[in-house]
């Protein structure tokens, strides 16, 4: 029994020391040198939001972006989209109060009659409608043995100064870079990316 346990501790300390599957696939990332965006499913914008991506990725000095798939050491694939739609909002309002009192009598010729009569009304309505713009975008870096090391998911309604493509395309490259960056503290500059 006691050896059993004792295994047990020395295999919980091996698992402890042992780098995870998420930072074995940063690491990786070390390794990647020229990289090939492939054509992103999800519609017409996709390849707009291809080539967006593609002019963000070369901005950031991470590595040369190819046309030649041949020639690279990963490759990006995922999907994207860009919508324009209008949001359309409608409310209505209405209070409504009616009274009436009534009386007659009569005989013959003669009548009598009593009556009264009150009424009130409100309406309100509301209509408006709104342009919105989003971008939504799910990539993955693979590496020549068809490995996913590296992915995200990306959305914007839009930035300041830029629309929400452009800025779906810099959040990628930001959360890239900054893995990248993590890669290098855990050690793993002894991969080969300089």
């Amino acid at each position: 029994m006691k050896l059993l346990l004792a295994l047990a501790a020395a295999a919980a300390a091996v698992a402890g020391d042992a780098p995870s599957l998420h930072d074995a696939s940063l690491r990786q990332l070390l390794t990647v040198h020229r990289v090939f965006v492939d054509r992103l499913t999800g519609g017409e914008t996709a390849a707009q939001m291809r080539d967006i991506l593609i002019s963000s990725l070369a901005g950031a000095d991470l590595f040369v972006v190819t046309e030649n798939q041949e020639r690279a050491d990963a490759i990006i694939r995922g999907a994207a989209e860009d919508l324009v739609f209008t949001d359309l909002h409608q409310s209505s309002d209405n209070i409504n109060a009616h009274a009436n009192l009534g009386s007659a009598r009569g005989s013959g010729y003669t009548r009598n009659g009593n009556s009264a009569g009150i009424g009130v009304g409100e309406s309100e309505a509301d209509h408006s409608t709104e342009r919105r713009h989003e971008a939504i975008a799910a990539v993955r870096i693979v590496n020549k043995d068809g490995d996913v090391i590296w992915s995200t998911t990306q959305e914007s309604q839009g930035a300041r100064f830029h629309g929400a493509s452009a800025d779906v395309a810099d959040k990628i490259t930001e959360k890239l870079k900054d893995d990248f960056e993590r890669a290098r503290r855990m050690g793993g500059q002894g991969a080969g990316h300089e």
